[in-house]
C-alpha cells in the first residue's frame, strides 16, 4: 500500500515521518507555494509500505 502525506506545517511532517519510517518507505516529497509571498509551504510526500 502507499500513503500520499499531505502536511502545511514541516515540523509534525518530520514528527509523523519519523514514527512511519519502519513502515514506510518515502518515494517523493514535492513542496507547494501555495500561498505566495509568504514562506508558508505545502508538501505532498508520497510513501509506500516496507516488506510485507
Amino acid at each position: 500500500p502507499k500513503i500520499v502525506y499531505v502536511s502545511c506545517n514541516v515540523s509534525t511532517l518530520a514528527r509523523d515521518l519519523k514514527v512511519l519510517k519502519d513502515y514506510y518507505r518515502v518515494e517523493k516529497v514535492v513542496p507547494f507555494d501555495l500561498f505566495s509571498q509568504t514562506a508558508h509551504v505545502e508538501c505532498v510526500t508520497l510513501m509506500s509500505r516496507v516488506g510485507k
